[in-house]
């Protein structure tokens, strides 16, 4: 898992209109870079509802919010258009973002276990270097959370 104080991986994904994003691109602004384990889901729709009404805010604050699933492109689309989001989708089928920030991890449910997303959020510094980190994010309050820590790291 990525340290807080540590240079940010670089890193290049297709976002839901199959464009690049790139890290060295965005560099230079806050970024918050959450990851969940897939769209249309419950608790995924509620963090990324959460995300789209808090994006002015977040603006405000200079930041740009990246959500980062394995589902492809196509799916981030149908995810956006079906609840309305405004918030930037980065597809990671491949799931090498995912290895990278160490969130790729094995998980149990029901007596099973299987390798997944744990959802997590990164918020990295204007310098490229990651300012602080959220693991195992339960939803509830957690938009609210990034959104008070932004603001204390810029003050």
């Amino acid at each position: 898992m990525l340290e807080i104080g540590e240079l940010t991986p670089e890193f290049c994904a297709s976002n839901q209109d199959e464009e690049e994003i790139c890290f060295r691109d965005i560099k230079g602004r806050w970024v918050v870079l959450y990851f969940y384990p897939k769209d249309n889901t419950p608790g995924c729709t509620k963090e990324a509802c959460e995300f789209t009404d808090a994006l002015p805010d977040f603006r405000d604050l200079d930041a740009i919010i990246l959500g980062v699933s394995p589902d492809t492109p196509k799916k981030h689309r149908n995810f956006i258009e079906k609840k309305k989001l405004k918030i930037t989708l980065l597809a990671d089928e491949n799931k090498e973002l995912c290895k990278s920030f160490g969130i790729w991890q094995l998980k149990k449910f029901m007596g099973k276990e299987y390798m997944g997303v744990v959802r997590s959020t990164f918020l990295i510094a204007p310098d490229g270097r990651l300012a602080f980190k959220w693991e195992k994010v339960r939803v509830k309050g957690h938009v609210d959370a990034v959104k008070a820590k932004l603001l204390e790291m810029q003050n």
